[in-house]
């Protein structure tokens, strides 16, 4: 799977861009605040109808302007289909080949796994943040887990609500949620165990002899384990939870632990903790192509700003080997030889040229 064509118009600092890209590697170089970040912004949109960058769309659309839209021609063997988004305040539309679609239709067609310092929330952020990289990953691989987080969203929202009001409904509520928040829990576990085990087998881009560890607070993968353990827990939490109106138990307050050589990855350095966000990164890519037989594409940030040129260059060879990559850099030098076998493109002021 890659993308040949990317249009993009009204996105931050960008009026309007269209650049055709190589299945392997594609470098963009420039220097700050020019629109190289945006352009990864708007395949990143393309994939899953958001940003990775922000949930504040007003940041994101160009200034004066009502909407943004970004296109892409997603090529996976000898298919090819034309994807766009247009996102406005109030407003979200999604076509497929210039027809309107819903979001179950559109999600699965083009996938992408992010490396950016705007994504290391996930792991210096909160506990929403990991468990929206877990969700959110595991959902864009699952068509069924995406459906299972939705219904247990709402199912989570009816049950806090009637837990605000005191209303005798609630004991019904609880059946649901031991249902769909059970079978939750298992699919998620089961997507962290894969993602643990490829961070312990991927290329590590620094060198670093540090262990990672990704692990969930529930990581029950037995449906009936996992459906007993929740329902010991609201037993457990019924009085408080009703003390207080508020839940206490459930998917949507689940932990999901990172760690380097043993140590919670929040008291790590700033390099150990962009290293593992880059291994995350690379360990979704490996999980997907284990699943789907295909590669996603790679959208690698301003690489080389942590890696020296040597092993940043050998990691755009790694990734290229299994599918397409799009990366920034602000060192044309690098950026020169490293696209020597790849397409590259300059960046200025929100415009794109081939190099």
């Amino acid at each position: 799977m890659w993308i040949e064509r990317l249009h993009v118009r009204d996105l931050r600092n960008i009026a309007e861009v269209e650049c055709a890209l190589g299945p392997g590697l594609n470098v963009f170089h420039g220097a700050n605040a020019q629109g190289k970040t945006s352009l990864l912004e708007a395949a990143g949109l393309v994939s899953r109808a958001r940003s990775f960058r922000t949930d504040d769309l007003k940041t994101v659309v160009r200034r004066g302007q009502p909407v943004l839209s970004a296109g892409a021609t997603a090529v996976e063997g000898d298919r090819r289909s034309a994807l766009e988004v247009e996102l406005g305040s109030g407003r979200r539309a999604l076509r497929v080949e210039g027809r309107p679609v819903t979001a179950a239709d559109y999600h699965g067609r083009l996938e992408v796994a992010v490396y950016a310092t705007d994504r290391l929330r996930v792991v210096r952020g909160s506990m929403r943040d990991r468990r929206q990289f877990l969700d959110r990953s595991a959902g864009a691989l699952w068509p069924a887990y995406r459906r299972l987080l939705q219904e247990n969203e709402r199912v989570a929202a009816q049950r806090a609500a009637a837990l605000e009001r005191r209303s005798p409904d609630r004991f019904a509520w609880d059946e649901r949620l031991l249902e769909h928040g059970s079978a939750l829990r298992v699919r998620r576990a089961t997507y962290a165990r894969r993602l643990h085990e490829a961070l312990q087998q991927e290329y590590r881009p620094g060198g670093e002899s540090e262990t990672y560890s990704l692990r969930v607070s529930h990581p029950e993968e037995d449906p009936q384990a996992a459906r007993e353990r929740l329902r010991r827990e609201i037993e457990a939490e019924r009085a408080a939870e009703l003390a207080s109106g508020r839940m206490r138990v459930g998917p949507q307050r689940d932990r999901v632990l990172l760690e380097i050589a043993a140590a919670d990855a929040v008291e790590a350095s700033s390099g150990q903790v962009r290293s593992l966000l880059l291994a995350l990164t690379l360990a979704v890519l490996a999980v997907h192509r284990q699943e789907t037989g295909h590669a996603a594409v790679a959208l690698l940030d301003d690489l080389d700003s942590e890696l020296d040129e040597q092993r940043a260059s050998l990691l755009c060879e790694r990734v290229c080997e299994r599918g397409q990559a799009l990366v920034t850099t602000a060192h044309p030098g690098w950026a020169r030889r490293v696209a020597r076998d790849g397409k590259l493109f300059e960046v200025a002021a929100g415009t794109v040229r081939a190099a």
